[in-house]
């Protein structure tokens, strides 16, 4: 089976290539997300009505959604510390299960699109994704993305995509990403005197 990246660029798999075992589910998520909020750039017409919001039902789904998948990964985890990473995300997700927020806190995908992709020179042979454990380089089409929050804040986007999209936290320090970063202006105390007396 061809992954989403040789679908997308017409690239046939070797026969001998070595196969991810673990992987998030991307295609699920992402289609009931687009079910129940709509792509404004494909809407002909974009709504207007602010109190247009997702179903509860509908929004306890998708991070059920979510929280299938990485309890999935956890049951076949290749070592303990996933397996309680992962049991982890599971519990932060019952809440939203059993009580959906009004409106689902993740982040938009230009966000997605726009994270910081990890050179594949700049991956250590034993880096692994901290959700799939996969190692990275097992992967001839890798696709690695830093997460703002911190430079050892790396996943596989695909895996990562689906948490990042309906809680906007970093998975791993659980960080907003949704808050931009805030400027810190520092006066300067030389700006109140008077420069060369002109205002003597």
């Amino acid at each position: 089976m061809a992954t989403q990246y040789e679908i997308e660029h017409g690239i046939k798999p070797a026969e001998n290539t070595r196969r991810r075992r673990r992987q998030v589910d991307m295609e699920t998520f992402t289609s009931h997300l687009h079910q129940i909020i709509p792509d404004p750039s494909e809407s002909a017409e974009p709504h207007h009505n602010p109190h247009a919001v997702p179903n509860p039902a509908d929004v306890g789904a998708l991070f059920r959604l979510v929280q299938d998948q990485m309890g999935t990964l956890a049951t076949t985890a290749p070592n303990d510390q996933n397996r309680d990473f992962l049991r982890e995300l599971v519990e932060a997700l019952e809440i939203d299960v059993a009580h959906p927020p009004m409106q689902i806190p993740g982040v938009s995908q230009e966000y997605l699109d726009g994270l910081d992709r990890v050179n594949r020179k700049a991956l250590k042979k034993d880096d692994t994704c901290p959700i799939c454990a996969e190692r990275y380089l097992d992967d001839q089409y890798c696709l690695v993305v830093e997460l703002p929050c911190h430079h050892s804040h790396r996943f596989d986007l695909e895996c990562v995509g689906p948490w990042l999209r309906s809680k906007g936290t970093c998975p791993l320090c659980r960080k907003d990403l949704n808050k931009k970063k805030e400027v810190v202006v520092q006066e300067d105390d030389e700006e109140d005197d008077d420069m060369n007396g002109l205002y003597a």
